[in-house]
């Protein structure tokens, strides 16, 4: 039986998450329930549950998206259900018509891809699928949210009677208007409405007058609202009739919800269905926003999380846009405590926090954000000491508090337990409250738990190095600025940097010597070969990433020129296999054309079939026989690679008229010479150069030494100008 401490959860921030997760519900119920997630108390629930919201996610990244769970509460209508002679509203029906709409579409959704969803599909198995409830409300209620005047035979004739008398309502008031208008007794407006009536608007001297019901004045008094006598009568009719309708639409609504009333059962299971949907689909959103996965479960008594994350503070990070670092933590049998040291602010606490807050989660159901490769397995207990427990209204001290948290641990302690303490022995006089901390630790070791502890004791360093399945571990530093660089190794135990610190923060070297003195020089040797080793450590960290980071690149860059290659490659080939059929078909036009001269020549039609069919035969044996699809394939590729061809012809044919369109530009830009008898000139068009011998009415007559010409001046440009 699995119990985790409200304590633990609390330390551990866990309804932070669990408001996160509520957030992503869809309905208020939904919201509620997230609130109340917890651990699980079975691993067979826990797995269950787990498979539901993994399912669900899956659902996020294929085609086979399962169908809106968002649904109206219908916890009022359950209840008017229970109690015989109560009857439900239009819109109370409305509701139920649509969860059970609702929930058949997922139902039989799950069922029919029940080989992409199997633990869904099984979840939502025992719920019935029925559309007698939603077939009984819309043989009554018809879309607008109005019962249907064929609901009963009663209500129709009540219906059709009721839209009878307002048609004479309306020709009573229309004939009483007329003539009371005519007789000028009516105001300007002539009518109004009161109390939802129409009424006449009687000028106040000829109220006696008109015959009828005064239902009110203006706020001056010089117009009185008056309805006619005859539209009284048939309002009177219209109001008794009225009130039967509403008594028909209640016996009608009284009728259906007594066929509903045995359904009660099966609705109560239609909301929880989906109040459960909600909570798996906002489980499934969280993981979705943090990259988690459910990892896979250790067969023994072991845990590995690479590259985890703390959700709240990688959510946190995202949103600030900055990065957050993961860390990667085992625990196995053979090393199943480890002690965390080095200087404050390195991200001992969170590393803590991540592998106590991740486990609370998994053990609830919900999926984590850690690499693939991970594994987990459970607890079934799970006990914290985190943050300062100074406790006001027990008159404790942070000491004593924790001196009572550590008896709590003693008596719950065992080898399913995972422990989580920060600070450990702090509090109390270091030697003293260190070498309680170390009975209290071994104690723990000696009982085969499992957990992690931060700490500055040196002696419990050392006892870490000494027990053969206990770990030292450190939080990485850089060894020129001391700046942290949240990154945990295993193996070591990590300097306090006590003294490098202070000098950092401008304390005097001669006081800090001073310091050094009054303490033992082991000690300090103990301390100085620890940061030593870190610091070292940290160098080679930092050299291996950048290595490996090279490494990637120079791969990735390899791949894409590796891909280049072969596409130039093919398209090289395609465009020789082009070249290949343009040339055949101009060596087969050359040949029709020799066929062609010789036949124009000596007009012999023998010959020149006999030529044709020779030509045709050569070119048939070159032919191999392929099927109608492979030269149907063939012909594709030929007319593809013809039209990548002809586009870029058709670039380059674009850019050289684009290069001439400037040139021309450029030319009617110039200031054009005045050209004269002996100037060397050519045409725009052409290359050959030749002399202006005279010129007649803007026409030259050049000469190009062989022939003279007459050209216009507009087409001629000067090359060199008679000197």
């Amino acid at each position: 039986m699995i119990h985790i401490h409200e304590k633990t959860l609390q330390d551990l921030e866990f309804s932070v998450v669990l408001q996160q997760v509520s957030e992503l519900c869809v309905t208020p119920l939904g919201n509620e329930k997230a609130l109340q997630i917890s651990p699980y108390k079975t691993k067979e629930e826990l797995l269950v549950s787990l498979q539901l919201t993994n399912e669900y996610l899956s659902s996020f990244y294929n085609d086979n998206r399962i169908p809106n769970h968002g649904f109206d509460t219908i916890t009022k209508e359950l209840k008017l259900l229970r109690i015989e002679n109560t009857y439900l509203d239009v819109h109370g029906l409305k509701k139920i018509v649509s969860i059970s709409i609702t929930v058949n579409a997922i139902v039989t959704y799950l069922k029919k891809f029940h080989e992409y969803y199997p633990n869904l599909s099984e979840f939502a198995s025992h719920i019935e699928v029925t559309k007698l409830i939603i077939g009984k409300v819309d043989s009554i209620v018809d879309r607008f949210g109005d019962i249907k005047d064929n609901a009963s035979t009663l209500l129709l004739d009540l219906r059709q009677t009721i839209n009878k008398i307002k048609g004479k309502i309306n020709a009573s008031f229309s004939s009483a208007l007329n003539m009371y208008h005519n007789l000028e007794y009516l105001d300007d407006i002539r009518e109004s409405v009161v109390e939802n009536k129409r009424v006449l608007a009687v000028k106040a001297m000829y109220r006696r007058k008109v015959k009828g019901a005064i239902m009110g004045g203006s706020k001056t008094g010089s117009i009185v609202y008056i309805e006619p006598e005859t539209t009284l009568q048939y309002s009177r009719e219209l109001n008794n009739l009225e009130y039967e309708e509403q008594e028909e639409v209640i016996r009608i609504l009284k009728e259906v919800t007594n066929y509903i009333r045995p359904f009660l059962p099966l609705l109560q299971d239609y909301q929880s269905f989906l109040i459960d949907i909600d909570v798996i689909s906002a489980k499934a959103k969280y993981a979705k926003s943090m990259n988690a996965i459910l990892p896979e479960f250790s067969e023994n008594k072991s845990m590995y999380l690479r590259d985890a994350y703390h959700p709240l503070l990688y959510l946190n990070n995202l949103e600030k846009k900055e990065k957050t670092f993961p860390q990667s933590i085992k625990l196995k049998e053979d090393s199943r405590i480890i002690v965390i040291s080095g200087p404050n602010a390195g991200g001992k606490s969170i590393t803590l926090k991540t592998v106590g807050l991740l486990q609370v989660m998994l053990q609830s159901g919900m999926l984590i954000p850690v690499h693939e490769r991970s594994n987990v397995c459970l607890f079934d207990r799970i006990l914290s000491d985190i943050g300062d427990n100074q406790s006001i209204e027990n008159h404790l001290s942070t000491y004593s508090y924790r001196l009572k948290q550590m008896n709590y641990f003693l008596k719950k302690c065992n080898k399913n337990t995972l422990f989580l303490i920060d600070e450990f022995g702090t509090g109390s006089d270091p030697e003293l409250g260190g070498a309680l901390a170390e009975t209290f630790l071994e104690e723990f070791y000696h009982r085969e738990a499992f957990g992690i502890i931060t700490t500055h004791y040196s002696n419990l360093k050392i006892l870490a190095n000494e027990l053969p399945h206990m770990l030292n571990a450190n939080m990485l530093f850089d060894e020129k600025t001391l700046e942290p660089l949240f990154k945990l190794v295993i193996g070591q135990a990590g300097s306090s940097f006590t003294f490098e610190v202070a000098q950092k923060n401008g304390i005097p070297y001669s006081l800090i010597n001073r310091a050094k003195k009054k303490i033992e020089r082991s000690k300090v040797r103990f301390d100085a070969t620890i940061a030593k080793l870190q610091k070292e450590r940290s160098r080679l960290e930092k050299t291996g990433q950048s290595l490996k980071l090279n490494e990637k690149k120079k791969l990735e860059e390899a791949d894409k020129l590796e891909e280049i290659n072969i596409k130039i490659q093919k398209k090289l080939e395609s465009y020789q296999e082009l070249y290949d059929s343009n040339q055949r078909l101009i060596y087969l036009g050359q040949k029709v054309n020799d066929i062609a001269e010789k036949y124009f020549n000596n007009k012999q039609k023998r010959e020149l079939m006999a030529e044709l069919f020779k030509v045709v035969q050569i070119e048939n044996s070159k032919r191999k026989k392929v099927s109608a699809k492979q030269q149907k394939a063939t012909k594709a590729k030929e007319e593809q690679v013809k039209k990548e061809a002809e586009k870029k012809v058709e670039v380059i044919r674009k850019k050289k008229k684009a290069e001439k369109l400037v040139a021309e530009r450029n030319r009617s830009e110039k200031p054009k010479p005045t050209l004269k008898p002996g100037d060397r000139v050519r045409m725009h068009d052409g290359r050959a150069i030749g002399s202006i011998d005279k010129i007649e009415k803007n026409k030259a007559v050049v000469n190009y030494g062989v022939f003279t010409t007459n050209v216009s001046l507009e087409q001629l440009e000067l090359v060199e100008a008679k000197k």
